[in-house]
């Protein structure tokens, strides 16, 4: 699975770091870039000859491609939740997006949803180690003030509340009046920026960065891009003219948001902490094709539905001296190991982190631990499960038999295999009911008519 570097030098290499982290030196930074609703085939290191995404690409050749990545929500708000915890997300009541006005009456209402108060973040445990941390962008945890950035773990915000905004600045020509969406600087500092969205979040982590470059730092970069509503630069725009409708905005905002993402590898380089800094990118859930005309191939599915297409996304990860150039991981892993990965990487004990489910990334792909990451990963919505276990998966519905593939051998989920192998759906089952024992009833629920078009999407893949 590793590229282009023998396995002894490679973990001569990993160690050497491994101990200069474990003595408190030479902590590394750690940047995250996450995008929005972003499909699996829409980027060049993805394959797509569309898509232009020259930055993302050269941080592709750079380190490594995880090839099957997961989150653990096909939508963006219980998915954020257990990235940012490293647990799964319906251990704590976080199953649906805390969408305002959406919810059923006898939830909670819209000021109570959000990330649990006693829910223990990536940004908590990183300033624990010394660092400084930075949110920006999308937050989607919660509108309220109790739930925000700032009192989460993170020293520094500038981004938006809810779940998506316009990418224009609010004035009396784009008017808005949800708080939630406004920009904000800190706490409560709200004040629209004079620029795209997009490029204004870079920007601010790129000032972040260069600001606290004599020291540890952590950041987050959440870009909205590229969820709806579809909007583009007219100068990105002509960039494809071969495109039309909302595939040319989506190719135009993709490419805004690559930009962005070469402000701030521009920024490190320029400061000469690439070879310190451990650097991320990955998507929050599934491409919606309905409403940005997402291109999710090889993989059925999309966004709010569990085939691969709605919970695997594309991942890369560089680390200079630590991650082979060039290189590709195979095996499952959830995007609930970021957090174990960092924790270590930057000197803190995995005994530390409280009930998590993720796992430290750093021995698989050193190559120190053979073995997979993950035996078995679980989703959830609702009636709606999921358990993977190996190369195993089995789908269960409300309102229709369960469903089996291998996915190794069927990655776009076409060949059924329940019917000839109904001793290992009934194992499945049986393991998916076990874990749904351990979790929390979830806080808040998504009125029926909006929980249908998930199940509408999917049958459209059915026919």
């Amino acid at each position: 699975m590793i590229n282009n570097l023998s396995h002894t030098i490679f973990i001569t290499s990993f160690l050497i770091v491994f101990s200069i982290v474990s003595f408190g030196q030479g902590k590394p930074n750690v940047v995250l870039i996450i995008s929005d609703d972003a499909g699996y085939a829409d980027f060049g290191f993805q394959g797509s000859t569309m898509m232009k995404t020259p930055h993302l690409d050269k941080l592709a050749e750079q380190g490594m491609i995880f090839r099957q990545a997961y989150v653990t929500a096909a939508v963006c708000g219980p998915s954020r939740a257990g990235l940012l915890t490293g647990r799964y997300q319906q251990r704590f009541g976080y199953e649906e997006n805390n969408v305002p006005g959406y919810m059923s009456k006898s939830c909670l209402p819209d000021k109570e949803m959000g990330l649990p108060l006693d829910q223990v973040t990536m940004g908590d445990y990183m300033k624990s180690l010394g660092y400084k941390t930075g949110y920006f962008g999308k937050w989607h945890m919660g509108n309220a003030d109790k739930y925000h950035p700032t009192k989460r773990g993170f020293d520094t915000f500038y981004g938006f509340r809810g779940g998506a905004r316009s990418y224009f600045a609010f004035n009396e020509e784009n008017p808005n009046h949800r708080q939630e969406d406004y920009l904000e600087r800190g706490f409560g500092g709200f004040r629209e920026a004079d620029k795209y969205l997009t490029y204004a979040l870079a920007d601010e982590t790129a000032s972040f960065i260069e600001k606290h470059k004599n020291e540890p730092f952590f950041v987050v970069l959440a870009f909205n891009a590229v969820h709806t509503p579809m909007q583009a630069r007219e100068k990105d725009l002509e960039a494809f003219p071969e495109l039309t409708g909302k595939r040319k905005y989506l190719a135009a905002m993709t490419l805004s948001m690559d930009r962005g993402c070469g402000v701030v590898l521009d920024k490190l380089a320029e400061l000469g902490l690439e070879d310190n800094t451990i650097v991320i990118f990955t998507n929050d859930n599934g491409g919606p094709t309905d409403t940005n005309t997402a291109i999710n191939d090889p993989l059925s599915g999309t966004k709010a539905n569990h085939l691969e297409g709605g919970i695997r996304v594309p991942f890369l990860m560089r680390w200079p001296g630590v991650v082979p150039e060039k290189s590709t991981y195979d095996f499952p892993i959830s995007t609930l190991d970021l957090l174990p990965t960092f924790f270590v990487a930057a000197g803190g004990s995995l005994n530390a982190l409280k009930e998590i489910d993720g796992v430290d990334l750093l021995p698989y792909i050193s190559g120190k631990n053979v073995r997979r990451p993950h035996q078995t990963l679980f989703w959830k919505k609702e009636n709606r499960g999921v358990i993977r276990e190996g190369d195993w998966k089995l789908l269960r519905f409300p309102d229709r038999p369960a469903e089996l593939y291998n996915i190794a051998q069927d990655i776009a989920e076409v060949n059924n295999l329940a019917m000839k192998h109904p001793d290992k759906v009934k194992e499945m089952y049986k393991k998916l009911f076990e874990w749904e024992l351990t979790l929390q009833r979830p806080l808040w629920q998504l009125q029926r008519k909006y929980e249908g078009k998930a199940m509408k999407r999917m049958d459209a893949y059915r026919k």
